[in-house]
């Protein structure tokens, strides 16, 4: 059987399209869809269920992604090792969130590429976790950072961190909170505080007040931006409260930029996963960017 109608296979068996299939190898949609039909001739059986968005895996094709998928990714990892000692000519594609990645992800990779003599070049791009993951799927990324664990096949990810959230204001606003409510789950002393968030429909805030509070806020955005480094930076000239990762603010913490408003029991937690295209980590700088990430993060939390 030719090991390249197999590889388009497993490939639209992961990717669950026959589109997104053909971005990632390189081939145009009529030529996978003409190799899968020529497999499905030689096996005798239909492998995929044809459907408006993507297809679906027949029992046939289940049974020989499942037999199949392993020695692939063996073969592709045979022959990537060959090509280690020549990884520093590889380039280390990487998406994530804008403030993790640019705060520790980046820094901990940039001290992978000159680990041991081994570099590699590196390329950075931003989004959110919709963005990231759907560019690591179309195979534009080879690591992706998200606070979503992707669903399906074509994607693999393992937990990297968990990231505490913080209630801060500034000085002045929080010299004005009676916080003898807030360890009854009573928000109400915050709710005349203007808000500063991310998005308007306040993700960070919504899920801190649901979580330590039990309720939603009454406020509504006052300063909208889109990167919690400038969240913070309006936080401490004053422009109202926000939540915001601990590391990210615990430097502001200690100067007295912001203050914490609040330090309930159980804090908040968001956790990051590190995503992979299932398979690719046999390929030796995608895998040694990933265990290093892993490694290194599990000091983050």
């Amino acid at each position: 059987m030719d090991l390249a109608l197999l590889r388009t296979f497993v490939t639209v068996h992961r990717a669950g399209s026959f589109t997104r299939a053909a971005a990632l190898l390189g081939l145009s949609q009529p030529a996978v869809t003409s190799q899968i039909r020529t497999l499905e001739r030689q096996l005798g059986r239909p492998l995929f269920l044809r459907q408006a968005r993507g297809v679906t895996p027949t029992s046939i094709g289940n049974e020989l992604a499942h037999k199949a998928a392993p020695h692939l990714d063996a073969l592709v990892e045979i022959t990537e090792t060959g090509l280690d000692d020549e990884s520093a000519a590889r380039t280390l594609h990487l998406a994530g969130p804008p403030e993790f990645t640019a705060e520790r992800a980046l820094p901990a990779l940039t001290e992978l590429s000159g680990e041991g003599g081994q570099r590699f070049a590196l390329r950075a791009s931003f989004g959110n976790a919709e963005e990231v993951l759907e560019g690591l799927a179309s195979g534009h990324h080879d690591l992706a950072i998200s606070t979503v664990r992707p669903r399906g096949s074509l994607l693999t990810a393992t937990p990297l961190c968990d990231e505490e959230h913080v209630l801060v204001a500034g000085a002045q606003w929080a010299e004005q909170i009676d916080t003898r409510g807030l360890h009854r789950k009573d928000a109400s002393a915050l709710e005349h505080l203007p808000v500063v968030e991310v998005h308007e429909s306040l993700p960070l805030v919504s899920r801190y007040w649901a979580s330590v509070f039990d309720a939603r806020p009454t406020a509504s955005g006052t300063v909208i931006v889109p990167d919690l480094r400038a969240v913070l930076a309006c936080t401490a000239a004053g422009a109202g409260l926000a939540v915001l990762p601990r590391y990210l603010c615990t430097p502001a913490l200690a100067r007295g930029d912001v203050v914490a408003v609040y330090e309930p029991a159980v804090p908040p937690l968001r956790t990051y996963v590190l995503a992979v295209r299932t398979g690719t980590l046999a390929m030796p700088h995608v895998a040694r960017a990933h265990d290093w990430l892993l490694g290194t993060g599990a000091a983050w939390s």
